[in-house]
């Protein structure tokens, strides 16, 4: 379906020159990442933007790769930076602290904290590695896989979070983390007996990738704060973000949202975003990619439910196309236990569900069973269920929940 932009977005994207065709026409198509950049620079440069390019108030960026190709963007300088501060600023959970001073950490993959340590060293009086992104955030893991953290490590992160904490007349922090690295950190803690040591954080975000219910109850069963999911991309900012009972709420200024059925009758739906949030990228009817389930089925935005997956992961059933939401609510309907796990196609009507839990031990006979049923219903495969010590990370510090024989398509986030 092809939708007209407001008057507002058309005036504003009259002169770029990838949308002179739709006007011409009277219509915008979806937008996909390969038209963003087919002949960029050139299909989004004009006399204002090249103004803004020369005066340094544009710049040219990358988004980080870790779902799909990595894609160059114009934008302004801390585009993303400030869309994220804004929104914690004002979010209901988190905007009082903070606006009283708390420092946010930043416990998310190590790709992140090496981009800090690069822009630090190109930045005049700034130490070589430095890790503090500015004034307000300190990102801590220098680590792939968070679940090589020796004692020593998880020692010295605890002593810099005390140290922000301290920072603070009431010793307020914020944790801005990737569930998983914050899981990993827990169980970490915990064998080790640290808890003594660890700050407990004001609250907590988890932004940088889908995280699993059994991850989200874990993280609430450690910590008395809001646990809070914020959902965004590189190139738009952030347009959700949950509450801390978790429900979602739309974010949207400079935006709006619709959504496509993926297949009719599937219940997950495409979200496609008209954003002009960045003045010279603005993006109309762009497709971000991820998918998104609604409380009735329908595509009214309004009753967005969950951020369900990418739309390059679904996977092909008898029943309709399996989002990676519907393998951890699976799961979760089986065990709270599980902490990682990824599923595996292994041949034509077969695939195997490896896992590891939070406590370490496999899942009972009964548990084990009833969950390869659960997902052989979903998945129209029979499948085996395996325990393991430990789960694969890719080069992005991220996990793929679905892998094929061959790897030939793009589950893998590496």
């Amino acid at each position: 379906m092809n939708r007209l932009p407001s008057a507002d977005v058309l005036d504003l994207v009259r002169d770029i020159p990838i949308y002179r065709a739709s006007l011409r026409r009277g219509h915008f198509p979806i937008l996909e990442k390969p038209e963003i950049a087919r002949g960029f620079p050139d299909n989004w440069m004009t006399p204002e933007l090249a103004r803004a390019l020369e005066a340094g108030e544009a710049e040219f960026v990358l988004s980080t790769g870790t779902n799909h190709a990595r894609m160059q963007l114009i934008r302004p300088p801390y585009f993303l930076l400030r869309s994220y501060y804004r929104l914690w600023s004002e979010h209901p959970d988190l905007g009082a602290c903070w606006h009283e001073g708390a420092r946010r950490i930043s416990l998310t993959t190590v790709l992140a904290t090496e981009h800090v340590a690069r822009v630090n060293a190109r930045k005049p009086g700034t130490t070589p590695g430095e890790r503090w992104l500015d004034d307000r955030t300190l990102y801590l893991n220098r680590r792939l896989d968070p679940a090589d953290w020796g004692r020593d490590e998880v020692e010295g992160m605890l002593a810099e979070i005390r140290g922000v904490a301290t920072a603070h007349p009431d010793g307020a922090y914020l944790l801005d983390c990737s569930g998983y690295h914050l899981a990993h950190l827990i169980r970490k803690v915990s064998a080790w007996g640290l808890w003594a040591g660890f700050p407990r954080p004001a609250g907590i975000v988890h932004a940088y990738e889908y995280t699993p219910s059994s991850v989200r109850a874990y993280l609430r069963a450690h910590f008395d704060c809001p646990v809070v999911d914020l959902f965004g991309s590189t190139e738009l900012g952030y347009l959700f973000y949950s509450d801390a009972e978790g429900r979602y709420r739309p974010y949207l200024a400079g935006m709006s949202v619709e959504l496509i059925p993926v297949e009719p009758g599937s219940g997950i739906h495409s979200l496609i975003v008209t954003s002009v949030r960045n003045p010279y990228m603005p993006l109309v009817r762009y497709r971000s990619g991820d998918c998104v389930r609604t409380g009735d089925g329908s595509t009214d935005p309004a009753r967005i439910v969950s951020f369900c997956g990418r739309e390059k992961e679904l996977l092909p059933t008898p029943e309709g196309p399996v989002a990676q939401a519907d393998l951890d609510a699976r799961i979760a309907g089986v065990c709270s236990r599980v902490f990682l796990h990824q599923l595996r196609l292994t041949g034509e009507g077969e695939c195997g569900l490896s896992y590891t839990t939070f406590d370490g031990a496999p899942l009972t006979p009964g548990e084990t069973a009833e969950l390869g049923a659960s997902i052989s219903a979903l998945t129209g495969r029979r499948c085996r269920v395996e325990h393991r010590t430990g789960m694969p990370i890719g080069r992005s510090g991220k996990y793929a929940w679905l892998t094929t024989p061959d790897d030939a398509r793009p589950h893998n986030p590496l």
